[in-house]
């Protein structure tokens, strides 16, 4: 163990150091090598500590969906706050966040979104997310469009989708970031300036 890993730290920051060295796992050997045992090694602590932490393998992946479902809400609304209110400049900057959260975040979100289909729990954890992000953006959206409600709802969660299969593409590179934004951005304000 590392002096500094086996050191005592603050219950929130071993917490931090734990899902960072989470992350490094998944980048480098994937999602099926990721377990609190192997997390506890790598970190350089107990595997009691990583138990503690995450209980099961389950809780370690939706620990890892919150953290980065968290910064991409945040730069989400940072970005809104500094634009014009306008559908194609609300369009622009959320496809731009969506598109910068998946290429910073790299090919392990699509990792960790895809481990999550593996039981109920994370089922369930995983439909409630989505769920938030639905709702998110047709709050985001409502403003700029004449649709009814549950219209603009079932086309958030279209758009949901066609964002995580255009940002796969951009991971796969297969079109650049600009390309993903701009062709999500477009999708948007079709969809949302149709009157029904």
């Amino acid at each position: 163990m590392s002096e500094t890993s086996s050191k005592k730290m603050p219950k929130a920051q071993r917490r931090e150091q734990l899902l960072d060295v989470a992350f490094t796992l998944v980048r480098e050997e994937g999602t099926d090598a990721l377990t609190l045992a192997r997390l506890a090694e790598r970190a350089g602590v107990s595997k009691p500590i990583s138990y503690e932490h995450f209980e099961t393998r389950s809780g370690l992946l939706m620990a890892m969906f919150e953290r980065i479902d968290s910064r991409q809400v945040t730069l989400l609304k940072e970005a809104l706050q500094k634009t014009k209110r306008k559908l194609e400049d609300v369009a622009k900057v959320m496809s731009a966040a969506y598109m910068s959260c998946y290429r910073t975040s790299g090919p392990e979100q699509h990792a960790i979104t895809a481990a999550l289909k593996g039981d109920e729990q994370m089922e369930t954890f995983y439909q409630g997310v989505l769920d938030r992000y639905v709702a998110f953006y047709a709050e985001t959206l409502e403003p700029f469009c004449e649709l009814p409600k549950e219209t603009l709802r079932q086309r958030c969660v279209g758009i949901i989708g066609a964002a995580e299969a255009i940002s796969r593409e951009m991971l796969r590179e297969a079109v650049s970031e600009s390309v993903a934004s701009a062709t999500l951005a477009s999708l948007i304000i079709a969809w949302l300036s149709a009157r029904k």
